[in-house]
């Protein structure tokens, strides 16, 4: 068994969820033991933070682990997995098939507070920031005081408490991106007092980034940490994106600043491209590709067993006539394809040029005739349940890939596009030397290596698909780049119309869920919905 777990993730037990996401969830307790005895040593310290990290691929036999959520898979709750729906299907990068309710909405931009897909996303975030603030809390000195955990071992909790609070910016990075205005709460809440308030988009910025400041200080040195967990590497490389969208999120643009972290990731000594084949980073040994990710949800085939994650992208994007097995699965689930943005943004969609281009078009067409037909749509093989030795996983049902959160590209890119946003703390040939590492490994080569005048915000836009793409990473660029709602760039289906359309600015956001609303007064909905 591979040595790629963390934590041992039976630890995460049993999870009693009550019916609302923004109030009952603050009255989660970490489980039925006495906290006095779990949080009486620094082992139980440790354990109790797989927790945390649990809660990024744990899922319920209930669904979504709530009465508040239901669906029949509780796979598709999953945190990766509802993401990565809300990131990739309303884009030009993915279509689903499937007929699950709402989930069309997602592509046709058409969905409602009611989207149970949502919901789950909403629900995964803020169960993720209760569980840290329950954990800030036991790591307080004066809790270390009284359970006599001290020197060494009180050091350790406090490394334990600054992921946690990592943990807890991420997730409220995400509900800052998605839903733009959410409840928010501290671990200065009280368990069950009043219901949470709501939080602007532009006070949670400056929560987030000031939780990231102090963090850089915290957090343990970039590469030393285990396997999975947070660093300053990675504390740095959710800055650099927080910067990146500033503007977005407040009206005013921070390019000098989204460089200037970008940068000290890019200079952290071991970090590297992994490797000379684009088409090894979403294998299932891409643990060893730690000169490249930043930070990973670690799954594994044998011990974090949910259709979510990479499993969810790995079998959903099979069918037709292509035979599961060559991707180490038992089968596909005939769901998930590209629209024709996506090859047409490759030179060639076989792969002779570009390594990055990785379809299958045998028996798919290339146009959408019907958003529901899995033949309609090239697929993507990008990831696969193969070693780099050509091995199945340890299982063919559940994957063992894991899914990179950052890599290092990423911080490439950024840099990149901050330079070309007026960021002064940055240079442009430092950004082309960046962007042609990338393009390197991709042909293999030189020959993909651009020149000074080529290097344009709209080249980085597409480079961007071309390197991340499905890594839920498209709907916030194309908001950036105000290419979302506009009618001025379109995708097939976009708007629910075949040839595609432009909708309202107000899609830019996503509804807080109505349940929510209905359950706590101090939310109001966001506008238009």
């Amino acid at each position: 068994m591979k040595n790629k777990i963390i934590f041992n993730i039976l630890l995460v037990g049993s999870i009693m969820i009550q019916t609302s996401c923004t109030k009952d969830l603050e009255q989660l307790k970490p489980n039925s033991t006495n906290a006095e005895v779990v949080f009486s040593t620094e082992a139980g310290y440790k354990q109790s933070l797989a927790r945390v990290y649990g809660a990024f691929t744990i899922t319920s036999n209930s669904g979504a682990g709530s009465s508040d959520v239901q669906s029949g898979d509780p796979g598709a709750t999953d945190f990766f997995r509802v993401f990565w729906k809300s990131q990739e299907l309303p884009t030009d990068e993915a279509v689903v098939a499937w007929g699950d309710d709402g989930i069309q909405d997602f592509h046709k931009m058409s969905w409602t507070p009611n989207l149970v897909f949502l919901k789950s996303l909403f629900f995964r975030s803020m169960l993720t920031i209760t569980l840290a603030n329950d954990y800030i809390r036991q790591c307080s000195d004066a809790n270390l005081s009284k359970r006599n955990i001290t020197g060494a071992d009180a050091d350790k909790v406090r490394i334990y408490k600054a992921e946690a609070r990592y943990i807890r910016a991420y997730q409220y990075w995400v509900l800052m991106d998605a839903f733009g205005n959410p409840p928010f709460v501290t671990e200065d809440n009280i368990i069950g007092g009043a219901s949470p308030k709501q939080i602007s988009r532009a006070d949670l910025f400056v929560y987030i980034e000031n939780e990231l400041k102090a963090l850089e200080n915290l957090l343990i040195t970039s590469k030393t940490n285990e396997y999975g967990r947070v660093d300053k590497a990675a504390c740095w490389a959710l800055q650099a994106r927080l910067y990146l969208n500033a503007a977005v999120y407040t009206g005013t643009a921070k390019n000098s600043e989204a460089a200037t972290y970008a940068k000290k990731v890019i200079d952290v000594p071991g970090f590297t491209l992994a490797g000379t084949d684009y088409r090894q980073l979403m294998l299932a040994d891409n643990n060893t590709n730690t000169s490249e990710n930043i930070w990973t949800i670690n799954y594994d085939g044998i011990r974090t067993q949910t259709f979510g994650g990479t499993t969810f992208l790995t079998h959903a994007s099979i069918g037709g006539s292509f035979a599961a097995n060559l991707h180490g699965v038992d089968f596909g689930w005939g769901g998930l394809r590209c629209t024709k943005n996506l090859p047409n943004a490759f030179p060639d969609v076989t792969g002779t040029a570009d390594k990055r281009s990785q379809f299958y078009t045998s028996g798919q067409n290339l146009e959408i005739n019907d958003l529901t037909t899995f033949t309609d749509g090239y697929m993507v093989t990008k990831y696969r349940n193969k070693t780099k030795a050509g091995l199945n996983g340890s299982n063919v049902t559940f994957v063992d890939t894991d899914m990179p959160i950052f890599r290092l590209p990423e911080m490439y890119l950024i840099y990149a596009e901050a330079v070309l946003r007026g960021a002064t703390t940055g240079n442009s040939g430092d950004a082309l030397t960046y962007v042609n590492a990338i393009r390197t490994r991709a042909y293999g080569n030189v020959t993909g290596n651009i020149l000074p005048n080529q290097l344009t915000l709209n080249f980085i836009l597409d480079e961007r698909m071309r390197e991340l793409y499905w890594e839920g990473h498209r709907r916030t660029d194309l908001i950036r780049y105000d290419r979302f709602v506009e009618s001025t760039y379109l995708w097939p289906w976009k708007g629910g119309v075949s040839a595609g359309t432009g909708v309202g600015a107000f899609r830019k956001i996503y509804p807080i869920p109505a349940s929510d609303i209905e359950a706590n007064p101090n939310l109001v909905q966001n506008p238009n919905y």
